[in-house]
């Protein structure tokens, strides 16, 4: 069986794999790994396959085995897809790498804006 995909449906596939994305929130943090920017890049394969070039917050983070392991389960519970994960670390994470979403989740929820402050602290990209 043939599990090619068009361009349109695999830009289809790739939205319904960021929603997915969007429930698995980092819990030290409490926002998802999508717009936390930890996601650097979403390749589908075909139908059933997908690769995620994906980062944590620190090398040092507790959870580099368990985060992966929630995105492969999650994507195979909710899409029926197999996920292969690439763990990166360069580009290292900044806050600068979150989405606007995620800095309007992050301010609501502690109150100020970390891509500014990161930015007064370390200048900008």
């Amino acid at each position: 069986m043939n599990n090619e995909v068009t361009n349109g449906a695999k830009e289809e596939l790739k939205k319904k794999i960021i929603s997915v994305l969007e429930t698995i929130a980092d819990p030290e943090i409490g926002i998802d790994v999508y717009n936390l920017g930890m996601i650097y890049d979403i390749e589908v394969i075909d139908d059933k396959h997908v690769k995620i070039k994906m980062t944590l917050t620190t090398p040092f983070c507790p959870l580099a085995n368990i985060l992966p392991m929630m995105i492969v389960e999650e994507l195979k519970r909710k899409l029926g897809i197999e996920t292969d994960i690439e763990l990166v670390f360069d580009p290292p994470w900044t806050p600068e790498k979150m989405t606007e979403k995620g800095r309007r989740i992050f301010k609501e929820r502690f109150g100020y804006d970390i891509v500014e402050e990161y930015r007064k602290a370390y200048g900008s990209k």
